[in-house]
């Protein structure tokens, strides 16, 4: 039988899309929508204390398309503390504007293939990518994938040295755009309706398309992979919360 691969795994990741009843809004008082960002602007400063402590991390992100108006980013040691900020923000008066048309749970990811001859518990690089700090760069895409099970191209039929062959192949095209895209890996299976989640930043938006056309054409992902819907947006500041709002 085909054996399976052992994951490092670190921080757990909730992608929260919001989307702003606009017309609900426009009709609320002065009084209520100041209330309402007063809210939420004090639960994100919340959010970035965690981060300050390095006990999590969080990004806040103006969406582009139908798909969703914002993103809530959220990374915590345990799954307990995720649901209790999603919990929180739910009592805002903010809520009351908002529905949530997607979300997606995981936990931050490493193949062992990726750390063979290093110890996890005290190499900095393995630890700094299982606990990541979001990179404080404009761009956001995210989209959650599978690998395919089907005929021949059954991923999980393949043996375990042919799978870490196509992955570090697909880690080399990946390694040309360093610099340029930084990518979180998270694992979701039982967690989540897919197997991955993968985030990626970038100061120029063009890269994600550059780097996730490129990667088609490496076996892993033309024969392999199954994609799920993208999401793409614009990193913000706290600040600019109010602005983002103003009618």
């Amino acid at each position: 039988m085909p054996e399976a691969v052992e994951t490092l795994d670190g921080w757990y990741m909730l992608h929260d899309f919001r989307q702003i009843d606009w017309t609900a809004w426009k009709k609320a008082s002065q009084e209520e929508r100041d209330q309402a960002v007063s809210e939420l602007n004090h639960l994100m400063a919340s959010w970035q204390d965690v981060e300050a402590d390095k006990q999590g991390s969080f990004g806040f992100y103006k969406m582009i398309g139908h798909k969703a108006d914002l993103l809530f980013l959220n990374v915590r040691p345990t799954t307990e503390e995720l649901t209790d900020l999603e919990f929180a923000l739910d009592k805002t008066k903010m809520a009351e504007f908002f529905t949530q048309p997607y979300s997606y749970i995981s936990v931050v990811e490493l193949s062992t293939y990726m750390a063979q001859g290093k110890d996890p518990e005290t190499d900095p690089e393995i630890q700094a990518r299982l606990k990541p700090i979001l990179p404080k760069w404009n761009h956001i895409c995210f989209y959650p994938m599978d690998k395919r099970r089907e005929g021949d191209d059954n991923w999980y039929m393949l043996p375990k040295e042919e799978r870490g062959k196509q992955m570090y192949q697909h880690g080399m095209t990946g390694r040309k755009y360093a610099g340029k895209v930084r990518q979180i890996i998270s694992g979701s299976q039982g967690l989540d309706d897919w197997e991955w989640g993968v985030t990626l930043f970038a100061h120029d938006m063009l890269q994600f398309k550059k780097l996730i056309y490129e990667m088609r054409f490496d076996e892993v992902s033309a024969r392999f992979a199954e994609f799920g819907s993208f999401y793409i947006g614009h990193r913000q500041e706290r600040d600019q919360l109010e602005k983002l709002l103003q009618v």
